[in-house]
């Protein structure tokens, strides 16, 4: 059975550390103008970089190209009320979520 864990955001550009599956991370979130988009970088608890770029779209794990490394969770979001609809600018944090699936 998995155990779903909702990672606490804010409506603002962050940079905070998480621990998952026994191992602390260094994520942060900026929102891109452009795409007005919320995009996720993952890096170790360090800084150096695992992933950057990564769009909050709700639907696939977001970081399912990593299987590879074996990081022992999945990572969603998704938007009360609006399931399909990705986190706003305004909304992260609030009705907009970013949940970590452990196994």
């Amino acid at each position: 059975m998995s155990t779903a864990y909702e990672i606490p955001t804010s409506r603002q550009p962050q940079t905070f550390t998480v621990s998952l599956a026994g191992v602390t991370y260094t994520v942060t979130l900026r929102w891109n103008v452009t795409a007005a988009a919320w995009i996720l970088d993952l890096a170790d608890r360090n800084g150096n970089p695992i992933t950057t770029g990564i769009p909050l779209v709700p639907g696939p794990n977001l970081v399912a190209q990593l299987g590879y490394l074996n990081l022992g969770f999945s990572l969603y979001t998704q938007t009360d009320n609006a399931p399909d609809s990705p986190p706003t600018f305004s909304n992260l944090g609030s009705t907009g979520h970013l949940f970590a699936l452990l196994p």
